[in-house]
């Protein structure tokens, strides 16, 4: 007689395991409607790390002619050489990507354009006011 109950426990369990409910089920994600890589961001981001390389060159050949970083964050950086400076100069792109992604993932759209030409321009003075001094 246990081994009849077990037999009907079990095939029971079996049973409800292979049960399925549809109306409990979770509905699908909801697909983002505003991607963060739009053709505007990959531009903005890409004229970014241009216009930093530019500012790490051009920084790195001033210190050589004798000139000191003004910016006080980025000197210990660019006080070690090549390597300090690239460190220093992926930090600030990923500040800047972070800041604008930050602003993108709380639906801050048109704060998070403004903020991307914000930094595309003030990093476009830097680099001209390098170009200025070395010349």
């Amino acid at each position: 007689m246990k081994a009849l109950l077990t037999i009907l426990l079990l095939s029971a369990a079996m049973q409800a395991q292979s049960f399925q409910v549809s109306r409990f089920a979770l509905p699908d994600a909801p697909k983002p409607q505003h991607p963060f890589w739009t053709f505007e961001n990959k531009v903005s981001a890409s004229v970014l790390a241009g216009l930093i390389a530019t500012d790490a060159i051009t920084t790195q050949r001033g210190l050589s002619e004798g000139f000191r970083e003004v910016n006080p964050i980025m000197r210990p950086f660019v006080t070690r050489g090549a390597v300090g400076e690239a460190a220093g100069s992926a930090l600030g792109f990923g500040a800047a990507i972070g800041v604008a992604y930050c602003m993108h993932h709380t639906h801050h759209y048109k704060a998070e354009r403004i903020a991307m030409r914000f930094m595309v321009a003030g990093e476009s003075g830097v680099v001209a006011n390098n170009i200025v001094q070395l010349r």
